[in-house]
């Protein structure tokens, strides 16, 4: 199951991005931030589908990220989850609030985003077969992975 996981592409952390990095305004209000996050945990269960972006046809992590910030803040976000790791501004671990994206890679590869939802949780459409879902950054799976967050 983490193999399938790792190849979907789709506190403090092992890995995390931490210090010594900028972390500039968010162009999301903390009014905004909360009703993403409310938002993206209301869509736990959806069902997965790469390529998809709305609830009504299913989502893979980038197009679940994309209407999450479309539709709760008129913020239009990459489309692939390539081009989201130069999206926003590198936020510590220390730092993080609910919106933020979570980032994960292997060999410097972006393979995997969510959006944080708080208490170290985060909300994303995992693999093919699965549903969006709610999961700890302390799982042992996810904290096997190299993360790195983003605020928009």
């Amino acid at each position: 199951m983490s193999a399938v996981l790792a190849l979907a592409g789709c506190g403090s952390y092992p890995g995390a991005a931490s210090s010594g990095r900028f972390e500039g305004p968010s162009r999301l209000s903390p009014w905004q931030a909360n009703d993403i996050t409310i938002y993206a945990i209301g869509l736990v269960g959806t069902p997965y589908r790469y390529g998809g972006n709305t609830p009504d046809t299913g989502f893979d992590c980038s197009g679940l990220i994309g209407h999450v910030y479309q539709t709760r803040a008129g913020i239009a976000s990459p489309r692939t989850v390539s081009l989201l790791k130069d999206w926003g501004q590198p936020v510590s671990s220390a730092n993080l609030r609910t919106g933020d994206l979570v980032l994960f890679s292997q060999s410097d590869v972006l393979t995997h985003a969510g959006i944080y939802v708080g208490d170290g949780r985060f909300v994303h459409a995992p693999s093919s077969g699965g549903e969006v879902r709610l999961d700890s950054l302390n799982s042992k799976y996810w904290m096997a992975q190299k993360v790195a967050f983003r605020r928009p």
